[in-house]
């Protein structure tokens, strides 16, 4: 099970891609009804990761690293806020899509991250920061904060490490959405 974590962790660009793809051929007609708050979704999902991107030290890979352990400004709030940005962006594109779209992207995000990824990435923090991570882990929870403390929300921004590690997933996000709009209003007018 290990190596498939690994594998996944390393294509998890193209297994969201994929994701993507289902997405788009289930999409049914779209209304303004599911799609303006489906918008608003998908832009608090790219702000949440463009937070998150800044707050980490490291720029990330296809490996699981890290200098040290992101504890500050998002990572404060939840463990995982780079997915939990991909959460929101996903579900925003799956509700424009549709019902069914919203089904099989929240049980396949729950599959692929929650039981393959994020346990990957778990094992190493674990072994590389100990006990440091297992008081962060009593903390701070995967995805639901539990305690907000002001000082812990503070942290230095990087916005170069923000540019490098976050750009393509900007573009990724612009472009995906306006390719699910335009592929729901294409079979709303057909």
């Amino acid at each position: 099970m290990q190596k498939f974590r690994e594998w996944a962790f390393r294509m998890r660009g193209g297994l969201w891609t994929l994701l993507f793809i289902a997405i788009l051929f289930m999409s049914e007609k779209a209304t303004l009804r599911r799609v303006i708050p489906a918008l608003v979704i998908v832009i608090a999902g790219q702000l949440w990761r463009c937070w998150a991107s800044g707050c980490i030290g490291l720029y990330r890979g296809e490996n699981v690293k890290a200098n040290s352990l992101a504890s500050k400004g998002a990572y404060a709030l939840m463990r995982n806020p780079l997915y939990f940005g991909n959460f929101l962006i996903g579900l925003g594109w799956s509700i424009i899509a549709g019902f069914r779209a919203v089904i099989i992207f929240v049980v396949s995000f729950y599959v692929l991250y929650v039981l393959v990824i994020i346990p990957h990435e778990e094992k190493f923090l674990h072994q590389k920061f100990g006990r440091e991570y297992e008081d962060y882990c009593v903390r701070v929870k995967r995805f639901f904060p539990v305690h907000i403390s002001m000082k812990d929300l503070a942290v230095s921004f990087n916005k170069d490490i923000l540019m490098r590690s976050e750009i393509h997933t900007i573009y990724s996000t612009i472009a995906g959405t306006f390719i699910i709009i335009a592929v729901s209003c294409y079979t709303y007018f057909s």
